[in-house]
């Protein structure tokens, strides 16, 4: 290993770091209150049939390589960040959107009938009710999505949109194994970091016996 290339590929990290959790949080978001919503809308009565339509739709962009999501989005939202970010979003919607399916089916119905029992109204039972019991299930897609978009991340590199996939990239132009090893060491121990980080929260809010499934 030549220790000159080891500490030029570190000096890389902090900024290219830095940009891939922010592409990565940005995606995060906009998946999250993309699915979310979606995910309640395809539990209430008046929107079910269109369930197993749009979670069909979900599974094939799901399928699809995140390369290919990206190189479709290029034509429309150009080079760099944007098209990697809009790719990420793509991707992450499935896991979190089926979890908050599966969370608020999951939801006890005798105990959404007690809460309507006692006057509640439809949009206080989802919001007091359903959606705190269903939040550890919701949170698990999360966590899904989040090591999904980290891993897939680094493909940004390809159109200019930063993040530690630069550092793999330029040590695979060069043949330099030390930036393959720390770009790929440092995606790893974001992506362990993203799963600690939620799994720590899923945990603050799975109640004591409730087994969570992904």
């Amino acid at each position: 290993m030549n220790m000159a290339r080891f500490l030029d590929a570190l000096s890389r990290v902090p900024e290219e770091l830095t940009i891939h959790i922010i592409m990565v949080l940005i995606s995060l978001a906009v998946a999250i209150a993309i699915s979310l919503p979606l995910g309640v809308l395809l539990t209430r009565p008046r929107f079910r049939k269109l369930g197993a339509l749009v979670m069909n739709i979900l599974n094939i962009f799901q399928a699809f390589p995140g390369m290919a999501i990206i190189a479709l989005t290029m034509p429309v939202l150009g080079m760099g960040l944007k098209p990697a970010i809009g790719a990420l979003v793509v991707q992450a919607l499935l896991p979190i959107a089926r979890n908050t399916i599966a969370g608020l089916y999951g939801v006890d119905p005798n105990t959404k009938e007690a809460a309507q029992g006692m006057g509640m109204p439809e949009r206080k039972v989802l919001f007091e009710v359903e959606l705190p019991l269903a939040m550890p299930v919701i949170l698990a897609g999360i966590r899904t999505s989040a090591v999904y978009v980290v891993s897939v991340g680094t493909l940004a590199a390809y159109i200019g949109g930063g993040g530690l996939g630069d550092i793999i990239v330029a040590g695979l132009n060069m043949l330099w194994a030390e930036f393959i090893i720390v770009g790929a060491g440092f995606g790893a121990l974001l992506a362990i970091a993203f799963d600690r980080g939620l799994s720590y929260l899923e945990r603050k809010f799975t109640p004591p016996g409730f087994i969570v499934t992904e």
